[in-house]
């Protein structure tokens, strides 16, 4: 598919139309509706989320924008609550299925094989095989065109505790955690460095 509008004279570069470009993203599982820990999740959902991220730090507020036609969504919309749950390379077939699949149709906890677990603040379950849980309250929902975008406080996060060093340090870099480019999920590649590398003195 040609998606060049006008080329650029000399510098190597094609001009496109306007589109979703913004890449890697993370793709995360979000999980909705009820559960009271008795291991029925026919109350509840999952749906596999790309766009979603940080918008605030204080107070911690994400978001995650969502097709309306998307069975999940009504759930959110209703509710006002859900759990972001970090996905792996261990899982990223069921992030996948969790994306192909409707909640209409299944109960995507028993399709993907995955585990719930009761939340604390929130009603929707967890993701236990997810490395970390981020459960949210919705603050504002924002219609847009193709989604509504569901604005978030955090509430509280888990942290699988195999994550942490000796010091008590969360090191995610050794989740496996997975990433979404243009349709397709990558593994996170090696460390280039963390914050502010650039300036540090060099001792």
């Amino acid at each position: 598919m040609d998606h060049s509008i006008s080329s650029t004279e000399g510098n190597g570069k094609q001009t496109w139309r306007s589109g979703n470009m913004l890449y890697p993203l993370p793709a995360v599982l979000v999980s909705c509706g009820d559960y009271n820990g008795d291991g029925d999740t026919s109350h509840s959902n999952l749906i596999t989320v790309a766009w979603c991220g940080t918008v605030c730090s204080d107070p911690a507020m994400v978001f995650i924008s969502v097709r309306p036609s998307r069975f999940s969504h009504d759930i959110i919309e209703r509710s006002g609550e859900f759990v972001i749950n970090l996905t792996t390379e261990a899982i990223v077939s069921q992030t996948d299925k969790a994306g192909v699949l409707s909640g209409k149709d299944v109960d995507k906890f028993q399709r993907c094989k995955l585990t719930p677990a009761k939340a604390d603040q929130v009603s929707c379950p967890l993701v236990l095989e997810s490395p970390v849980n981020i459960e949210c309250r919705v603050t504002q929902m924002i219609p847009l065109g193709s989604h509504d975008m569901f604005l978030a406080k955090v509430l509280c996060v888990h942290v699988d505790e195999k994550l942490l060093d000796q010091q008590g340090k969360l090191r995610l870099d050794k989740a496996g955690l997975i990433a979404y480019s243009h349709g397709t999920y990558h593994a996170l590649g090696k460390s280039l460095g963390t914050f502010g590398f650039s300036v540090r003195k060099k001792r």
